[in-house]
């Protein structure tokens, strides 16, 4: 080397030396010793992943002591985010340094692979680095074990005061891959993650736990067994991508870590096998294409095999087997799908479909996984949008060829009707049979008509009271909206009666021809005329329209008595006086009628308690949970921004011997000045011409005088909670 450099400095070296020795020391910089930068924590310090400020060894004999680790000069670094040593029996050490500049002490380092066999960390005790405290953690390890449970990543916490620059060494060991996506994370920003990775993982378990229960009902309805490879298909693959990500491990068997170290294996295979036996049973394999039959055949048997191989602990072999494996029948699964797509095969259409979104899932992730795309919560979540996608299209799959069979037997159904028409016997029975279902239909009909005819009678009723109801301040606002919401069924019922009046009169003709008929002359020209005319009406148009329109007349009837129903419970207006009723009722009233003044960007919560009956006077109580809640929903649909989701929460409950009524929004709030002010008579916040400033001073005084009180919990921009507090007697 001394030699090498000398003739480099002399005046004889030439640009060619220059160049190999430029070389020579760039290649023992990436294999020596490797300056790592050290990771610095700000004020700010937003969680990132920190593989660029690590260095490794490799301990390919697994028996490094640590003192051999922290002399070691042979440590290399990384030029990617995340560490990815693949699938090895090798031990790695990772060396980090962190200085922390800002004012948090509760730092995390998070392992984003819950599946390692082992994550050690060796913490300094000292600023001399000269004793290690050493954290351990891993798959082998019971759940319980782990001092953070609320994640199923590994998290570690980081005695780094602030001002404190402290190297970390990190001991990791696997029979699985070992990627590691790592970093730096607050305790109050961790909350936040986990909430994120859990309703992420509940919306994909909310899809697959749908999807399982909805199709294994339809396997007891059909007795498909594609429908039942489907059921077993959903569950491993969810049970497949639990484990993965560690949730099994956390929920279902926290204490029994020798069943989480086969659990990867044995699911990740059992959801092959049945995927592949869900194609040969769904697609007919058997039947169409023999050939490819063998070859799947020959998968399943290999993922059995890998099955027995990870029970008799050989690991490493079995996970390279496996990542060897799964892309081979993955394209060869969809060359079969679109081979059969190209023969003319329709089931095979939503199935392409299915499987190629869960292989783009699942290259979005390999990507990640080399850096190529960046880690967030989409491509860290890919094979979970993937799959989820794949279950629900494989499920549309399924449905589309029931409609085919449903398609297939209605004709059939078809073509035996018509055969039986031209039974003269089965036709007179029919006759017979008409006779009936059309007296049926038409008492079912005047009944009907005279139900609409009193409930159009209660409705002026109750549009009479709704004007003489001039003390139920509020009321009037909602007239137009009440006539919009009654006059909706009673158009669909008007609309009905005309059709249903021309299809009796096609009936009663029928009828007429059948009671007209010489059983003397020769019947055949007689029924022939018959049969044209019912063929002219098209008869079973008629009786399904018959059916139709009847049961829109019925919806319509029962719409309008609901409505009236909640006006009558609303208004009482004949109930002055004190009587025992049952509030939830009469919040449930109140509901109704304003309904329609719901924003489309307003939840309602009801929690209405066991309550006993409060003796009140009815009208008056209504009136006041009328103009609290009419508040409620002005002040949500004021609130900016206009498409934020506001909520409408009511809540009744008992407690000690009173009943107490709450009626909270999410709206504009008020401030403590306003709040003071809110009962007095004429006081608004409301703009000129939208309100009197009279509802909320009739509110008190009406609590008063039943000997009750309110009050008022507000916050300006988070909204208003009135709270009424009534005796029971």
């Amino acid at each position: 080397m001394m030699r090498l450099k000398n003739l480099i400095s002399s005046g004889g070296g030439n640009l060619l030396w220059r160049f190999v020795f430029i070389l020579i020391l760039s290649l023992v910089s990436k294999l020596g010793y490797s300056n790592t930068p050290v990771l610095t924590i700000e004020k700010k310090y937003d969680p990132k992943l920190i593989g660029t400020y690590i260095s490794y060894l490799e301990d390919k004999e697994n028996n490094f002591s640590f003192d051999e680790v922290i002399r070691s000069k042979k440590y290399m670094s990384f030029d990617k985010e995340i560490v990815n040593f693949q699938v090895s029996k090798s031990t790695f050490w990772l060396r980090f340094t962190i200085k922390n500049n800002g004012p948090q002490v509760n730092n995390l380092l998070e392992v984003i692979q819950p599946l390692l066999e082992e994550a050690y960390l060796y913490s300094p005790i000292d600023h001399q680095a000269s004793k290690y405290h050493v954290i351990k953690q891993g798959e082998k390890f019971p759940f319980s074990a782990r001092i953070y449970e609320q994640s199923v990543n590994f998290l570690f916490k980081l005695d780094l005061k602030p001002g404190d620059t402290k190297t970390f060494y990190m001991k990791v060991r696997s029979h699985k891959q070992i990627l590691l996506p790592i970093r730096i994370i607050h305790e109050e920003k961790l909350t936040a993650e986990v909430s994120n990775q859990t309703l992420w993982f509940g919306i994909y378990c909310g899809i697959i736990i749908v999807m399982f229960l909805y199709n294994l009902f339809v396997y007891y309805s059909v007795k498909d067994l594609s429908y039942l490879y489907y059921v077993l298909h959903t569950f491993f693959i969810g049970l497949t991508q639990a484990s993965l990500i560690g949730f099994t491990y956390k929920y279902l068997w926290p204490n029994w870590p020798w069943f989480g170290n086969y659990s990867v294996f044995i699911f990740t295979c059992l959801v092959s096998i049945v995927g592949v036996q869900f194609l040969i049973e769904f697609m007919h394999i058997k039947k169409i294409a023999p050939k490819i039959l063998i070859l799947l055949r020959f998968f399943q048997v290999i993922y059995l095999v890998f099955i027995v191989t990870s029970l008799l602990g050989i690991y490493s072999f079995t996970f390279n087997q496996i990542l060897l494996t799964q892309p081979i029948v993955a394209i060869a699964i969809l060359g079969i799908s679109v081979y059969l797509y190209k023969k003319g095969y329709a089931e095979a259409k939503y199935y392409l479909i299915g499987w190629s979104s869960l292989m783009i899932g699942i290259v979005i992730y390999v990507l990640k996984d080399y850096g190529i795309l960046p880690y967030n919560t989409f491509t860290a979540y890919s094979i979970l949008f993937g799959s989820a996608a794949e279950v629900t299209l494989l499920s549309f799959a399924l449905a589309d060829k029931i409609n085919i069979f449903k398609q297939e037997k209605e004709r059939s159904q078809e073509e035996t009707l018509k055969a039986l028409h031209e039974n003269e016997r089965i036709v007179r029975e029919q006759n017979v049979m008409l006779e009936q279902k059309v007296k049926e239909r038409t008492e079912a009909l005047e009944e009907t008509n005279q139900n609409l005819n009193e409930a159009m009678d209660n409705l002026k009723e109750a549009q009479s009271q709704l004007v003489d109801a001039e003390k139920m301040a509020g009321l009037g606002q909602l007239t137009a909206g009440i006539a919009h919401e009654i006059n909706n069924p009673i158009n669909f019922v008007t609309s009905n009666i005309k059709p249903l009046e021309l299809d009796i009169n096609d009936l009663n003709n029928l009828i007429h021809m059948y009671e007209k008929l010489d059983l003397t002359a020769e019947l055949g020209p007689q029924i022939s005329k018959i049969d044209a005319y019912k063929r002219q009406i098209d008869l079973p148009f008629v009786r399904d329209e018959i059916q139709s329109l009847l049961s829109g007349i019925s919806e319509g009837a029962k719409r309008t008595a609901e409505i009236i129903r909640s006006l009558k419970n609303f208004s009482r207006l004949d109930e002055n006086d004190t009587k025992a009723v049952d509030l939830n009722e009469g919040l449930a009233s109140t509901l109704v009628l304003v309904r329609n003044t719901f924003p489309d960007n307003m939840n309602l919560i009801k929690e209405f308690g066991n309550i006993p009956n409060v003796e009140c006077m009815p009208g008056k109580i209504n009136q006041v949970f009328m103009n609290l809640i009419t508040n409620a929903i002005h002040a949500i649909k004021t609130k900016e921004p206009k498409n934020e989701i506001g909520t409408l929460a009511i809540k009744t409950w008992f407690e000690d011997n009173q009943v107490k009524i709450s009626i909270k929004d999410s709206g504009t709030g008020m401030s403590d000045e306003v709040k003071q002010k809110i009962f007095e008579p004429f006081f608004t916040t409301k703009d000129i011409g939208e309100g009197t400033g009279l509802g909320l001073s009739i509110v008190f005084r009406i609590i008063e005088n039943h000997h009750g009180h309110i009050d008022v919990i507000s916050k300006i921009n988070v909204g208003t909670e009135f709270i009424i507090t009534l005796p029971v007697n």
